[in-house]
């Protein structure tokens, strides 16, 4: 598809931050955005990249009264020799189509997803910051544009990209964190969207997790929404315990989103030789475990953090320390290796990079 270009004249262009040590994720956005149409009767049409900018929605635009949006999240490296690296860009590209489907909205050929970023950051390189542990967040999303009153799938969406720089997604940074695990609020429900990146999971998890947040802890641990006793997810992030010398992780049930870095996480696990179990696990299992010491890791994962140690979890007002609290052996070897991969300093056994024609 052609993609009309349109720059930010010099003079308008945005400060760039000074210091990529103090990069707060979320909060700078790059000069231009990538824009995408749909109607029904002509599919998606009108490509174009253009300069950073509000939108105008209708009153009436369906996505604000029914929730049909969804997003990813992925991120750029540059490397030391001055490449752009995506982390297996197609991973997402498939899961944005999957949720797409589950919201009965309009997919989006990955082919179209990889040429309208490629366009995008070929404006916006300079925006992807040097530094170690630093990278350029992008955020695909689609909305229901349509302005119409009535349950049903709209029939007009806007897709877009937009993107910035960003350093830890935690100000702990790569360091353990504490948990919350809550048995009175839940995230989704099997047969309902939790595998699907949409907009409501999140609004979803926001009391329980300013909840946590006022209790003092970093995020929250979800259990199942039938039974209450089976671990989800933490957070934004998939979770994953060493138990003995097994890699054990929540198996994707349908209410659970099934994360790139998760996927990487066991493919490299495997890879290494660690034994790794996808299936349910109880809180009670876990809790057991940390006190006897059997699980002596946990672990979040997810594109933001990469892998988020855990040093604490607290449940029924009883707060258990994992090990001595600090980064386990598995924790830094699998976050320094998807890092190096992800920055181009290590081989790249499984081809998950794709570099970017800037």
């Amino acid at each position: 598809m052609e993609i009309k270009i349109q720059p930010v004249e010099p003079g308008k262009r945005r400060s760039k931050p000074a210091d990529e040590s103090k990069l707060i994720f979320g909060k700078s956005f790059s000069d231009h955005m990538f824009v995408l149409d749909y109607r029904s009767e002509q599919g998606w049409k009108d490509a174009r990249v253009i300069p950073y900018q509000d939108f105008c929605l209708d009153p009436a635009a369906m996505v604000l009264h029914y929730g049909q949006g969804i997003f990813e999240g992925l991120k750029a490296y540059r490397t030391h020799d001055g490449r752009i690296l995506l982390f297996r860009p197609d991973k997402n590209w498939e899961r944005f189509n999957r949720s797409a489907v589950r919201m009965c909205m309009p997919e989006v050929e990955p082919a179209l997803q990889n040429q309208a970023l490629d366009a995008l950051l070929k404006l916006d390189v300079d925006w992807i910051p040097h530094s170690v542990g630093s990278s350029l967040y992008i955020r695909p999303t689609m909305i229901a544009s349509e302005p119409a009153l009535g349950v049903r799938p709209a029939k007009e969406y806007l897709y877009y990209i937009i993107t910035g720089p960003v350093g830890a997604y935690y100000p702990e940074g790569f360091n353990p964190i504490k948990i919350f695990v809550s048995d009175e609020y839940v995230r989704a429900v099997r047969g309902g969207v939790g595998s699907a990146k949409t907009m409501a999971n999140y609004a979803a998890s926001l009391y329980a997790a300013e909840y946590a947040k006022e209790k003092g802890y970093t995020q929250v641990l979800w259990l199942d929404a039938v039974e209450r006793r089976y671990v989800e997810e933490v957070g934004t992030m998939n979770i994953f315990f060493r138990i003995k010398d097994e890699l054990v992780t929540p198996a994707l049930t349908g209410s659970i989103l099934p994360g790139v870095t998760r996927d990487s996480v066991i493919q490299l696990a495997r890879h290494w030789g660690i034994k790794v179990t996808e299936r349910a696990i109880a809180i009670d299992e876990v809790i057991d475990g940390v006190r006897s010491g059997e699980v002596n890791e946990i672990f979040g994962t997810g594109t933001a953090a990469v892998v988020s140690p855990v040093g604490e979890i607290c449940y029924k007002d009883q707060c258990h320390q994992i090990r001595d609290g600090d980064v386990g052996d598995w924790s830094q070897r699998l976050y320094d290796e998807i890092v190096a991969i992800q920055n181009g300093t290590k081989e790249d056994p499984f081809g998950w990079t794709r570099q970017v024609p800037v």
